[in-house]
């Protein structure tokens, strides 16, 4: 288990248990976001359910995010260790590749300021960009 797995999570107010670490030290580990089906199977035999409650959990404290890359399932990645709920401002770019059908955030890419017509209301931002990864590329 990678250090620091617990005080991350008390750092964002979650009780550490032995799934919560599980989960969190396999997310560390990504280089791209992953599924919840993707998730179950590097951890089985566990239970899927309770993988899911546990990703809520670290969305709704800000300590993952989730990705719609139009491929019907989430997938899930970790958030900036400054990421906070007020609100939620992981704003960064996604990237899917079409090749190897992986999904990498790039924090370095923020989504631009939006304005909005008046009496419009932003709740939530993202964007996707598709094409072929770096490692695709070659």
């Amino acid at each position: 288990m990678k250090p620091g797995i617990e005080q991350r999570l008390q750092a964002k107010g979650i009780k550490p248990t032995a799934m919560r670490n599980l989960v969190l030290n396999h997310l560390s580990m990504q280089q791209s976001a992953i599924s919840l089906t993707e998730l179950e199977k590097a951890l089985a035999p566990v239970d899927r359910v309770t993988v899911y409650r546990t990703l809520k959990t670290f969305e709704d404290h800000c300590l993952v995010h989730a990705i719609d890359d139009g491929t019907g399932a989430s997938r899930y990645a970790l958030c900036k260790e400054d990421c906070d709920d007020s609100p939620h401002h992981d704003l960064h770019v996604h990237f899917h590749c079409s090749k190897c059908n992986e999904t990498y955030c790039l924090p370095k890419t923020l989504i631009p300021a939006l304005a909005l017509p008046e009496g419009f209301k932003k709740e939530e931002m993202s964007l996707l960009v598709r094409g072929v990864c770096q490692n695709c590329s070659l």
